[in-house]
């Protein structure tokens, strides 16, 4: 994770540990928009991964703390909202340039990389056009300052059995819910049932992380395989989005035969990403979740001892 300690000890207070690592992943992200040692989309780009930790931590304890997890989470998801569009405009060019370097032959290699070029004239148009960017960043920082400010506000129980089972309930819930959107999948799949899926399993690796201090090896064998569904993933929304931007703004395209070529493979290899992401899914989420869960409390407890 960047070199951070994404990771709550089970030997330490529960309260400390919660705080230490959210406010880690706040600096940093606080840093990087102030600093931007490599201009303001990776910046953006950068700032969103530790929001999404962020969101993810506080999910593992929502259950003890709903009002704060509710709060939190708002005030997180509108903050990277209102950096998007141009962190949005840039994963586009990225998904065909992903394309194009998996092109069926020469004509559609050639009609990608036109695309690739169509799509850098509009991020760039965007960039131009998108006054204020300098002011959003700034107002970005104050409300991730705020988001400092208010852990202080929070804490939990210092029993470690009544935390075990809290991060067991989460455990469950988020792997059932995994499991759910998995079985959605299947079939007449839409991309929402996808990327529900997805942002199950970010959850699910970024809780391996969190909590890898109780059995590192199983934890990392388990978060390595589900980062790379989260990628596969990743691929399967990307091309869904550029499908949606196809819809929304035909008139950038101006080749009819490009159109075709792009259409034509977005088709393709979302039909090949979807069906490789459902084998990696299924073994990634072959555990029945109870089971899981009790696993998780008996090695949380276990672990201080």
């Amino acid at each position: 994770m960047t070199g951070m300690a994404y990771r709550i000890r089970p030997e330490a207070d529960f309260t400390d540990e919660f705080r230490s690592v959210a406010t880690e992943q706040l600096d940093h992200a606080i840093r990087v928009l102030e600093e931007r040692p490599d201009g303001a989309h990776e910046a953006i780009h950068s700032f969103r991964k530790n929001l999404k930790r962020l969101r993810s931590l506080y999910r593992l304890v929502r259950r003890e703390v709903s009002d704060f997890q509710a709060h939190e989470n708002t005030r997180l998801r509108d903050v990277a909202a209102s950096l998007s569009a141009i962190r949005d405009a840039n994963a586009l060019i990225g998904t065909a340039q992903y394309l194009q370097k998996t092109a069926r032959g020469k004509e559609e290699s050639e009609a990608l990389g036109r695309i690739v070029t169509i799509l850098e004239g509009r991020r760039d148009w965007m960039s131009e056009a998108e006054s204020g960017l300098e002011q959003r960043l700034v107002e970005t920082s104050g409300a991730l300052k705020e988001a400092t400010a208010a852990l202080d506000e929070v804490s939990f129980d210092s029993s470690h059995r009544k935390n075990a089972r809290m991060l067991a309930k989460s455990w469950r819930r988020t792997a059932r819910k995994a499991t759910a959107a998995l079985a959605a999948c299947h079939g007449q799949a839409s991309a929402d049932d996808f990327h529900e899926l997805r942002k199950r399993t970010y959850d699910y690796r970024l809780y391996h992380a969190l909590l890898r201090d109780v059995w590192p090896g199983a934890m990392k064998t388990k978060r390595d395989a589900a980062e790379d569904l989260v990628e596969d993933l990743g691929h399967v929304h990307d091309l869904a989005v550029l499908s949606e931007l196809v819809e929304a703004e035909p008139q950038l395209f101006t080749r009819n035969d490009d159109l075709t070529h792009l259409l034509d493979a977005i088709i393709f290899r979302q039909q090949e990403e979807r069906r490789r992401a459902l084998v990696k899914a299924e073994a990634v989420f072959a555990d029945d979740p109870d089971e899981e869960a009790e696993r998780i409390e008996l090695l949380w407890l276990a672990a201080r001892n």
